[in-house]
């Protein structure tokens, strides 16, 4: 990203979203192609309806693009998309919701949801551990009745689940 002074301009985030959600496309193409992307005898394949919303997030993507570097000669980089007190602050939101992402693939869902509300609790609430643990164990146990007891969806799990027989 270029920073203009102590800002951000529009454009750049405007080719950062476009590249963000033509990755996202393509990665949805991809995958269609690999489950069936046709109309079948019996109907459309798995991958019908996702191939052609990954291939309209692809144009999408290309006409942000396009139109920002078709505008960037006659713009003169001055419209501002934020401060970078104001993106730093995003970037506290966003990193933390990353590494949760992260996290479920390797620890599961209940395990990582514990460990970024407590630590969101006490690092940005500024909560003390006893509150934050608490509030993070019974929603990871409320959300676990929930879907895995009442509604008998299995979300993500970890190994911890595994060792506790889930």
């Amino acid at each position: 990203m270029k920073k203009d002074g102590k800002h951000i301009q529009q454009r750049w985030m405007e080719l950062v979203g476009a590249a963000f959600f033509a990755l996202i496309g393509a990665i949805v193409v991809k995958d269609s192609l690999r489950t069936g992307f046709r109309w079948g005898s019996d109907g459309p394949e798995p991958g019908y309806f996702p191939f052609y919303i990954g291939c309209t997030l692809i144009l999408g993507a290309a006409w942000v693009a396009f139109k920002t570097i078709k505008t960037w000669a006659t713009d003169d980089g001055k419209e501002v998309f934020s401060g970078m007190s104001e993106f730093k602050l995003v970037l506290r939101m966003f990193i933390p919701i990353c590494v949760f992402v992260v996290g479920v693939m390797f620890l599961g869902i209940y395990v990582s949801a514990i460990t970024y509300i407590a630590l969101f609790m006490v690092f940005e609430g500024k909560f003390s551990w006893v509150k934050a643990v608490a509030v993070a164990v019974g929603v990871a146990i409320f959300l676990f009745v929930l879907f895995e007891v009442w509604f008998l969806v299995p979300l993500p799990k970890g190994p911890i689940e595994s060792w506790l027989g889930y």
